[in-house]
């Protein structure tokens, strides 16, 4: 089967240019948006029993009690190698050193004389957590949403996962210390969440990825009056790299792979300079996808990815922000010096000792990332999502009779009476006193 046949822009029509970079469509959107739909108004109605319904329909097992008990955490502390622990714990030490960096200094200042404004932050009382399940258990996901929620300072986090929920999803919740987590997948469980079960608590905010039901599921959510709020619109995974000639074939050959693993209308894009070094790319993949445990999906994946040759690195960067990618690389000779230019993305990985895998689980980044080309608006999650800024003013008698008259006229030219009147009667009886 072939694919990432390297495509020269040059030689591209003015219709294939636009439309050579539209992702892969996300299957049934009709009848997901449907499915989703039953599925929450289910569990708002019918509760803990839809839970077990729905885990016995879409995970086929039945469980008597959903709801992980902290007694079992010491079994499963004997189940994890030391080896494990060791490198997860690195993991957490650098996510939450990164993570505390981001906590915002309170803004305390006089617009002008005796008028004082104010940003203090409050955390986010209740959040919900959602860890992905499936063929791959990724406890990362834990760890990049559970840091950051615990150094926030939210009262209540809870995390949903899909049943049987890995040993090492588990380890790394109790090592943050979570004490609620709940086996449940997939929309129910965002169901579950936002609107809260006999068992299950309602949250006011929802974070995490998932498939395309769960997405759904966060979106509609989101949208419901009785309903919670999310972290940000999030869909198939996706990675971006840019390279000149000096970047090593081999290395943008695994990080493309790397991605492509995640499967399901994932999508991997390679803009070079470099015909030649496209070539190589497209050979080492073929060579390193031979041992690779997921081939096929990754096969699929690689049949909606692209190389591209450009004329210049600047034609590259243009394009790489009109795509917007989840994940951007960076291997040129001096990829620093490119940073300036990049408006759209949600995380950067400089240099070629620099691979995604590594912001993925322990350089300390998040990888809770806004991808489909929401990175044109949207960031990557961090510490300040699980918080509100809240503003605060206070003025002396005198700040208010400097200010009085600016009120008024705006009030007046918005036709606000009540607004108006709201100074004046104060402006009044100061100067009462005066």
């Amino acid at each position: 089967m072939e694919y990432l046949t390297p495509i020269e822009w040059s030689k591209c029509t003015i219709l294939q240019r636009k439309t050579l970079l539209i992702r892969p469509n996300i299957a049934s959107s009709i009848n997901v948006e449907k499915t989703v739909f039953n599925i929450l108004n289910t569990v708002k109605t019918r509760g803990d029993k839809a839970i077990h319904d729905f885990n016995l329909k879409f995970d086929k097992i039945l469980l008597k009690d959903f709801n992980i008990k902290l007694q079992s955490m010491e079994k499963i502390n004997k189940c994890i190698s030391n080896k494990f622990k060791k490198a997860i714990e690195i993991a957490a030490n650098n996510i939450e050193t990164f993570h505390k960096a981001q906590i915002l200094n309170p803004i305390d200042i006089e617009t002008q004389p005796g008028i004082r404004c104010q940003q203090i932050t409050r955390p986010i009382k209740s959040v919900g957590l959602y860890i992905p399940g499936g063929s791959a258990a990724l406890f990362s996901t834990v760890l990049m949403l559970a840091i950051p929620a615990r150094i926030a300072g939210c009262q209540q986090i809870i995390v949903c996962s899909p049943p049987p929920i890995a040993d090492e999803i588990l380890y790394a919740a109790n090592l943050c210390k979570i004490e609620q987590i709940f086996q449940v997948g997939g929309a129910q469980a965002i169901g579950a969440l936002a609107f809260g079960t006999e068992t299950i608590p309602r949250v006011n905010k929802i974070f995490g990825p998932g498939n395309v039901y769960v997405t759904e599921a966060k979106k509609q959510v989101s949208q419901r009056y009785d309903g919670a709020a999310i972290d940000m619109p999030a869909g198939p995974s996706e990675l971006l790299i840019i390279a000149d000639e000096t970047a090593i074939p081999e290395f943008i050959a695994s990080d493309l792979l790397s991605q492509a693993e995640h499967g399901l209308n994932s999508q991997v894009i390679l803009l070079t300079t470099s015909l030649t070094l496209a070539k190589q790319v497209t050979k080492n993949i073929k060579k390193q996808l031979t041992f690779l445990k997921r081939k096929k999906s990754i096969t699929k994946v690689l049949s909606d990815s692209l190389v591209i040759v450009l004329p210049d690195i600047q034609q590259c960067i243009e394009l790489s922000n009109i795509y917007g990618p989840e994940h951007l690389m960076i291997q040129t000779v001096n990829p620093r010096d490119l940073l300036s230019l990049i408006t759209n993305a949600g995380s950067i990985f400089l240099g070629k000792w620099s691979p995604e895998s590594v912001g993925d689980y322990a350089s300390g980044t998040n990888h809770v990332l806004p991808t489909y080309g929401y990175t044109r608006s949207f960031s990557g999650l961090s510490t300040i999502d699980f918080q509100k800024r809240i503003s605060v003013q206070e003025l002396t008698s005198n700040a208010l009779l400097s200010i009085a008259s600016t009120i008024e006229v705006l009030a007046d030219a918005e036709q606000l009476d009540a607004h108006k009147q709201a100074v004046t009667v104060r402006v009044s009886a100061l100067k009462e006193y005066i």
